[in-house]
């Protein structure tokens, strides 16, 4: 049960939040975690810079930045005792849904575990939902850990109703921008 567990990782609180929830699955199902960090067109357009250079160092850039991501968790999951191996992909012909649904089906997966923003409304309407897109194509299971409203949300309702938050979504399509 669950011995295989894909984990999309984009380095948001939210994907951090998926992550955890995939170790302590593992931890209870004894299982491994495949982690996946894509470059894709969206990550390079949001780190566009007219003046930063050529766009070979953007791509380059770009995967040392996803490198060093993957590092990262893998270290957390391994600390954890769970076992971990590690997977950066380049896509610029496929959404980066279809490449967790290929990557899920290829491996083969179990499990996805993704974090998801869970936005609604017009927000989600704007953006879309690449874990909605996971969840409709997957081949396997998928548990989509939402992140806890930050604080300020749900203190508005309470004490500090005196607190107004402004938020803002600009349509992106990324998966880590809200």
């Amino acid at each position: 049960m669950y011995q295989r567990i894909l984990v999309p990782i984009d380095g948001s609180p939210t994907s951090k939040h998926g992550l955890q929830e995939a170790i302590r699955m593992a931890r209870l199902t004894g299982g491994k975690l495949r982690l996946l960090h894509v470059v894709d067109d969206t990550s390079i357009a949001l780190s566009f810079d007219a003046y930063a250079g050529y766009p070979s160092d953007w791509l380059e850039g770009l995967r040392q930045a996803g490198e060093s991501l993957l590092a990262d968790a893998k270290a957390v999951a391994a600390a954890a005792g769970v076992g971990v191996e590690t997977v950066l992909r380049d896509n610029f012909a496929l959404p980066v849904h279809e490449l967790i649904v290929t990557e899920a089906a290829a491996w083969p997966a179990d499990l996805i575990v993704l974090g998801t923003h869970g936005r609604r409304g017009i927000g989600r309407v704007m953006l879309g939902s690449s874990a909605e897109n996971v969840l409709r194509r997957a081949p396997v299971p998928v548990l989509l850990v939402r992140s806890p409203e930050p604080a300020a949300k749900q203190d508005a309702a309470g004490d500090n109703a005196s607190v107004k938050t402004v938020r803002v979504n600009l349509p992106s399509g990324a998966l880590s921008v809200e």
